[in-house]
């Protein structure tokens, strides 16, 4: 039995599902394209399945275009719940990313009474209080009231200037939204099926373990209740909530994933992203040993001979690797890196992740024909997709953990450079300032591990 299937709207947001699920004893496969009967019979042990979309980078009209079918291809499998995975600091608008569009699609796919809204996640330092949504700027900094966040209120695609969820989704969709606040929650188990929500949302409220905890049980009555797939949407609290609940109630192993990663020299970094947090990650980095390659992006977009010029900036890659170093190529330096500026000028807003992201993907392509890489970490929500479609992954499982929400994951691909390869998949505000170095030696986190 399938307990739950999800689409993720980004590819580091799918791989954050994957950890999950998988380190609390589900064993998880994610797709990078909605799975086949023959593609599903190489995966029989599976008890959850995910497939790694790219609609945060969608407007509501290509979302009516993509998502119903999609929806659709999860619904025959009959799973428990399916899930709309979004990023755990809400990267939406009414025109990029449309949560609230996509809930209006799920909606009339799966024909549930009322959409569970789960976006807190205490293990990423994703609060949700009052309906007002905290993070931290990675796991160095405090947390932010999310309209306040250094990254989240100046994104260049979905800056947020509402950390009120509900008045910022109800931008979105004219639904219905409801609030189960953290005092309904620490008073134990609200009544759903009292609440006057047809149609609409509840969002829930997340500040501790606990709350998910009966999170968890209140969305698993709802599915007893529905007795057919239960859509729901939010983060990864979802897959928290469930697997806490699953547990308690003996469908799964009280079994953790314990897989500790093993110490591998020299690593590849390919970054797309332009967060302050991945910036200091490569300071870190560089001052610990790492080279790096500076892609000219404007060059590298508007050039009449671009594929030479893939091969060339790959051959730097190979030669730092010939000579026993780790390397960072990279589009930016954080959001005021000048590239931000100059490349916006040679393609339109919101393209920028995808022609950037097929880019990386075929400069690491090429490194990977020309020489052995045992670990790869691909980071930017935005443009891991389109790297990882770029160098043929058909699917992942998860290795082993190592930071939270970045888990290190093994390829599968009919391509014997990539298949077997080891990849992490990065959202720009995700890890400790020193998280490079982890990749290298293989351990967890400090979070991960207590410290």
């Amino acid at each position: 039995m399938i307990l739950l299937a999800y689409y993720g709207d980004d590819f580091t947001g799918s791989t954050d599902a994957l950890e999950a699920l998988t380190a609390n004893g589900v064993a998880t496969v994610l797709f990078t394209e909605p799975p086949g009967p023959e593609m599903l019979d190489r995966f029989p042990h599976v008890r959850a399945l995910g497939i790694a979309g790219n609609s945060r980078t969608m407007t509501p009209e290509e979302m009516e275009q993509s998502l119903p079918a999609a929806f659709e291809s999860l619904l025959v499998l009959r799973p428990a719940i399916v899930h709309y995975k979004v990023c755990s600091t809400f990267d939406s608008s009414p025109r990029v990313g449309s949560i609230g569009r996509a809930i209006d699609i799920g909606c009339r796919v799966f024909q549930n009474r009322f959409v569970p809204l789960v976006v807190g996640a205490p293990s990423l330092q994703r609060f949700c209080v009052f309906g007002n949504l905290f993070a931290r700027s990675g796991l160095d900094s405090p947390a932010y009231r999310l309209d306040r966040h250094p990254t989240m209120r100046n994104h260049p695609s979905t800056p947020m200037t509402e950390a009120d969820l509900r008045v910022h989704i109800a931008r979105q969709t004219g639904r219905a939204i409801r609030l189960v606040d953290v005092l309904a929650l620490d008073r134990g188990s609200p009544a759903l099926e009292t609440m006057p929500v047809d149609g609409g949302i509840v969002l829930f409220d997340t500040l501790t373990d606990e709350h998910l905890s009966t999170i968890g049980r209140l969305i698993g009555d709802a599915q007893h209740r529905e007795q057919k797939p239960l859509f729901v949407a939010g983060s990864s609290g979802i897959e928290y909530a469930l697997t806490s609940h699953w547990r308690s109630a003996g469908l799964v192993s009280q079994n953790k994933c314990r897989a500790v990663p093993q110490p591998v020299d020299p690593v590849v970094v390919m970054s797309g992203s332009c967060s302050p947090v991945t910036d200091r990650q490569i300071a870190w980095a560089l001052s610990h040993g790492f080279a790096e390659v500076r892609l000219d992006t404007a060059r590298l977009l508007q050039s009449s001979r671009h594929e030479s010029a893939v091969v060339e900036v790959a051959a730097q890659v190979s030669e730092q690797l010939g000579a026993g170093h780790s390397v960072i190529v990279h589009t930016s330096r954080g959001p005021d890196d000048e590239r931000i500026v100059a490349t916006r000028q040679f393609i339109p807003r919101g393209l920028t992740s995808r022609s950037l992201g097929g880019i990386l993907g075929r400069i690491l392509g090429e490194v990977l024909r020309s020489r052995p890489v045992a670990r790869v970490a691909v980071t930017g929500g935005d443009t891991a997709g389109f790297v990882a479609r770029e160098i043929g992954i058909e699917a992942l499982e998860m290795a082993g953990p190592l930071a939270p929400g970045a888990p290190l994951c093994v390829a599968h691909s009919q391509r014997p450079e990539v298949d077997g390869v080891e990849f992490i998949f990065k959202g720009g505000q995700v890890g400790h300032d020193d998280f490079f170095g982890s990749l290298l030696c293989g351990r967890p986190n400090r979070l991960s591990t207590g410290e």
